[in-house]
């Protein structure tokens, strides 16, 4: 299984955050895929799992039992966290691993962190 294309540019610096800039309708349209991919709940737990997989990966084989799915329905929603560049997939005989791609989760933090930006006080 191949890796797919991640609609933007991960290992290039994404924009500030939300608060310190207004996010222009370039970056706004190549980073939408991601969270809305992210904005359904079974999608959401999918990522959560794999990102905090021990080793780095997980199998299909261990995410598919957690959920009261049909192997299909996990397929197409793992082919949607591919697409929007979230994950990464392996195929090993017949199982495929997925591991997170870390710089484009760093990125979508990196948007919404309002840590940098300090609160002013009315």
């Amino acid at each position: 299984m191949s890796n797919q294309e991640v609609p933007f540019d991960a290992a290039a610096p994404c924009c500030p955050p939300l608060v310190q800039r207004r996010v222009s309708g370039e970056t706004a349209a190549a980073l939408a895929p991601a969270f809305k991919a992210l904005g359904d709940p079974v999608r959401l737990r999918l990522m959560s799992m794999i990102a905090s997989a021990e080793g780095g990966e997980v199998c299909v084989c261990d995410l598919t039992p957690e959920f009261d799915l049909t192997g299909p329905t996990i397929s197409h929603h793992l082919k949607t966290l591919r697409e929007a560049g979230l994950v990464d997939a392996q195929r090993r005989g017949t199982w495929v691993y997925y591991r997170a791609r870390r710089e484009v989760l760093r990125q979508l933090a990196g948007l919404l962190s309002v840590e940098s930006v300090p609160v002013s006080r009315v």
